[in-house]
């Protein structure tokens, strides 16, 4: 099995020019073209949480949220979202906690795609790097929990400049971290702070950021994007 994936860092739909504009960001998801997608920034971060990509606008496009918001407009949890394909059938998602002083969790679901059942985690790990390696404990201790043995796929800004330093030493030799790039500021991007982590099964075909001239204005990450073999 083949399965396309993406992460995304929306910045709240605002894009280099100060303007918020969600239709330039499903734009780039278009172009983008993954069968999962998992979004940070997803939301607003004060009062009723409400989404920034209007239902309404998702409805236009070939994904579906996966429910994991605890508020009416929301789409996500602490920002972070998870979109599939539409034929995909959703077994189960769920807002997870992280240990943090500021507000920061993920989201998590378990989706059938071709006869399988596949984990997808999106998050957007703290700023301090403390923080990021209890957040990546908690993660790990959550999949080791689980009662279903699931291939899992790890997504999100990891707000992580070092490739296997700091927090992603949490993952192990059993983890694949994949680091497509430079994918923040936008503008012209030195940061590898977006990232995607894979459990044993998966093998990695191929990974890039997707620098397009819309994505380069959309928001202040650019995507990273992966397509993944499962044996």
């Amino acid at each position: 099995m083949r399965l396309t994936f993406a992460s995304y860092n929306i910045h709240k739909a605002i894009g280099r020019d100060r303007k918020c504009d969600p239709e330039r960001i499903m734009a780039v998801l278009r172009e983008i073209d993954a069968d999962v997608i998992v979004l940070q920034e997803a939301d607003r971060r004060f009062g009723d949480r409400a989404s920034v990509l209007p239902r309404a606008l998702l409805d236009d496009y070939p994904w579906k949220v996966v429910d994991v918001a605890r508020r009416p407009r929301s789409i996500g949890w602490h920002g972070n979202a998870i979109l599939v394909r539409r034929e995909c059938e959703v077994q189960d998602a769920e807002a997870l906690h992280l240990p943090t002083l500021e507000p920061r969790g993920a989201a998590n679901a378990v989706v059938r795609i071709e006869g399988r059942n596949i984990r997808i985690i999106g998050t957007h790990l703290d700023l301090s790097g403390l923080r990021r390696r209890d957040q990546v404990r908690a993660l790990l201790d959550f999949v080791a929990k689980t009662t279903e043995d699931c291939p899992t796929i790890i997504g999100g800004d990891f707000n992580q400049w070092g490739r296997f330093t700091g927090a992603m030493r949490e993952f192990g030799d059993d983890w694949h971290a994949i680091s497509p790039g430079p994918s923040y500021p936008s503008r012209g991007p030195i940061a590898r702070l977006d990232r995607i982590v894979t459990s044993p099964s998966w093998t990695c075909r191929d990974a890039h950021v997707h620098h397009s001239p819309l994505a380069s204005v959309a928001s202040d990450h650019l995507p990273v994007y992966a397509e993944l073999d499962l044996p």
